[in-house]
């Protein structure tokens, strides 16, 4: 390479000697750039290294002549790959693909020859973040074409990850609308309080969904929690909600709606140890008694006159764990008019009391509801008052999520 002034350099490179630019960044303290230099040619490389040892850029060099020794580097390197597209085993924009594949976190600018610039134009579209010609570039150009490189790269890949989490985050509440839904309690003597509140470990949507219908005079209700968190986890609870929800509206008998829903977990599931911890109730219109199937999960509260019980209900085993066993006879509960009945996942009774090992508990979640009643907080706002003293207790937000139905039984119908 020959030195000569930037007016004589490509397209690429007049850009980044633009005056906007170089005063904006001309007081930004120089950072130390990270170069791999693949070039063939001792000489250019030679050059290249006393070229930038001239320049104000600080950088660290190192230099291969082949692809096959740059493969040993390329998959870690996060700095600028300066690329000659001519090497013994590897050229021209097959060359540059296996590259900017493998160094995905690098800035790439492609060296060319005199005669190949048109090279260099097509690399910057195939994806190179710069292009330099061989003996049209001084230690200055070429200093500030490869910290630009490297800028522009961190910008694009800020901007990517940044897209990538507002998918992310617009996936998570598609998921969470499907495992959050309006329920159906249009004809039913209960009048209904949904809240969720995300926890600690947001960027994974959890598996909590909820739901209530009614059908044929009998509010059935539900409350359940897939094992996990991440997508997978999430899209089976959806899956569960939904099918729970065709299940009792299309009829099926209260005693096979779980066994069903249990076959549709077996198969719907992306491993086979995920499983699901459910609460099922069910409230006959006219009747004070309900009917409650509990498997491998918290137990609902009853809050009646400022009074809180913890519903009494055999452990089962948690929707397929035990595919092959037969559900036990249903158990019923005490649910006279006036009474709410609080289901919850265990994102709630699983904070810490105070710090670790100390869990809140279902008893320590009765002391704080009878707390909290006791100052006259409403049915409307006790999900919001709850979480914030479990949290306070917790010594911050809560690791997994918690979703919460309440259902009052107003006596209607």
């Amino acid at each position: 390479m020959t030195m000569t002034d930037p007016e004589s350099a490509g397209p690429a490179q007049a850009g980044r000697a633009d005056g906007a630019v170089a005063d904006r960044s001309a007081d930004a303290p120089l950072e130390a750039v990270d170069i791999l230099l693949i070039e063939d040619d001792t000489q250019d490389a030679f050059l290249v290294e006393e070229l930038l040892a001239d320049s104000a850029l600080t950088t660290r060099i190192t230099w291969v002549p082949t692809l096959a020794e740059a493969r040993e580097h390329l998959p870690s390197f996060r700095g600028c790959v300066l690329l000659d597209l001519n090497l013994p085993d590897a050229e021209g924009m097959g060359l540059l693909r296996e590259v900017l594949t493998v160094a995905r976190s690098a800035a790439v600018v492609v060296l060319t020859g005199l005669n190949d610039e048109h090279e260099g134009v097509a690399a910057v579209a195939a994806g190179a973040q710069d292009y330099l010609v061989k003996g049209q570039v001084d230690g200055s150009l070429l200093a500030r074409s490869l910290r630009y490189s490297v800028e522009r790269q961190r910008a694009d890949e800020n901007t990517r990850q940044l897209r990538e989490a507002e998918l992310y985050a617009r996936e998570n509440m598609r998921l969470e609308r499907g495992l959050l839904p309006q329920v159906l309690l249009d004809d039913s003597p209960l009048t209904h309080r949904s809240f969720y509140r995300p926890g600690r470990k947001r960027a994974l949507v959890g598996g909590d969904f909820f739901d209530a219908v009614q059908k044929d005079g009998t509010t059935h209700v539900i409350v359940g929690d897939v094992s996990g968190h991440g997508p997978d986890e999430a899209a089976l609870g959806v899956s569960l909600r939904i099918a729970w929800r065709a299940l009792v509206m299309g009829g099926v008998g209260e005693g096979d709606v779980l066994p069903a829903l249990e076959q549709i977990l077996i198969s719907e599931r992306a491993q086979e140890e995920m499983y699901a911890t459910l609460c099922q109730a069910s409230l006959d219109t006219g009747s004070e008694r309900a009917r409650i199937r509990l498997l491998g999960h918290p137990p609902p509260l009853a809050l009646f006159d400022g009074v809180v019980e913890e519903i009494a209900a055999s452990p089962r085993p948690p929707l397929g764990v035990f595919p092959d066993v037969a559900e036990t006879e249903v158990e019923e509960f005490a649910f006279p008019r006036g009474a709410t009945l609080m289901l919850y996942t265990d994102g709630l009774v699983d904070a810490y009391d105070g710090g670790p090992p100390e869990r809140l508990g279902v008893a320590g979640l009765r002391t704080i509801l009878t707390g909290t009643l006791a100052q006259g907080t409403s049915i409307v706002d006790l999900p919001e008052h709850l979480v914030d003293e479990a949290e306070r207790r917790n010594g911050g937000p809560l690791q997994d999520d918690v979703a919460m139905l309440l259902l009052t039984h107003g006596g209607r119908g």
